[in-house]
């Protein structure tokens, strides 16, 4: 990395949500700020700071560590931080939105772009805009899931479910439920058992029936809390709704699409004969501004 801008310099950042999934964007494409875990929190309080799901920095990929590798297949890489600091895989709802960003400042246009990830690179869409001017949906190819097997429960108020271990480059575990309101307030973490299904925690989704491949969801996110949305969280819903209704497109050959409604949308998923997932939704930037780093450190409250 370079150095580190002046200690006193404005940080830039912006807002953007896909599906209400919300995120402070922070560009930083030559890699010089040092965001701590608890820089991330105070930015991302809902009361105290900028309010926000999780942080997305924008970085070149040959100017982080973790993406240089990666670098000649994406030029740009999603640092991505749940709201608590904590570090994250893989955001789906966040890659639209960083797509977003670089549409909005003209890195990107309408058409392809691949974007690293600590789960990979992530191939992306951006539709062309409406007639009347709508931005157009983002397409993101989240890769294939991953159905490590194995029994699982989850917990809530002393009621259990079985639920569906899946991969998404992130843990989930996915329960079917009567109700959606089964799930309580969501504010604490669902009990998962066995523990050691998921060593460093999990996203847990609760999962209701709407129609014909149409389901509809809550989720817990791992670091985050409930979100209005979680796009790997959509992924391996369908995953799991799909394989519970006898379909598996890579032994068929024939794709699968399911809608999946989430408290902030809609998204739709289609899981392709050679087993990638498409997952495809709005993404939207209302906001940008500057950062006090007087503020940031604690000595402008």
């Amino acid at each position: 990395m370079t150095d580190a801008p002046p200690a006193d310099a404005p940080i830039a950042f912006l807002k953007g949500h896909g599906t209400e999934n919300d995120f402070v964007i922070v560009p930083d494409p030559d890699g010089r700020l040092e965001l701590s875990a608890g820089d991330v929190a105070r930015l991302c309080d809902r009361r105290a700071g900028i309010g926000a799901d999780g942080l997305l920095r924008v970085v070149r990929s040959a100017a982080h560590p973790e993406a240089a590798a990666l670098a000649a297949e994406a030029e740009w890489f999603m640092d991505y931080r749940n709201s608590d600091g904590s570090i994250a895989e893989m955001c789906g709802n966040g890659v639209r939105v960083f797509a977003r960003y670089l549409q909005r400042t003209g890195r990107a246009g309408a058409g392809d772009l691949d974007i690293a990830t600590r789960a990979g690179v992530r191939h992306v869409h951006i539709g062309k805009d409406g007639a009347d001017g709508t931005p157009g949906d983002v397409t993101v190819t989240m890769g294939p899931a991953e159905l490590p097997g194995g029994a699982v429960n989850i917990g809530v108020d002393g009621r259990t479910w079985p639920a569906v271990h899946i991969s998404m480059g992130n843990p989930h575990a996915v329960a079917f439920v009567d109700d959606l309101d089964d799930a309580g307030d969501l504010l604490r973490a669902p009990a998962v058992s066995p523990g050691s299904a998921y060593p460093n925690g999990t996203n847990v989704e609760f999962v209701v029936d709407r129609g014909p491949a149409h389901v509809a969801m809550r989720v817990h996110e791992r670091g985050s809390g409930e979100t209005r949305s979680c796009g790997t969280g959509a992924c391996a819903v369908m995953v799991a709704a799909a394989r519970r209704d006898g379909l598996d497109p890579t032994a068929t050959g024939q794709p699968v699409t399911y809608t999946v409604d989430v408290p902030g949308g809609r998204l739709v998923i289609t899981e392709r004969a050679d087993g990638e997932i498409e997952m495809t939704g709005p993404a939207v930037i209302l906001a940008e501004g500057t950062i006090d780093p007087a503020w940031l450190a604690g000595s402008g409250r």
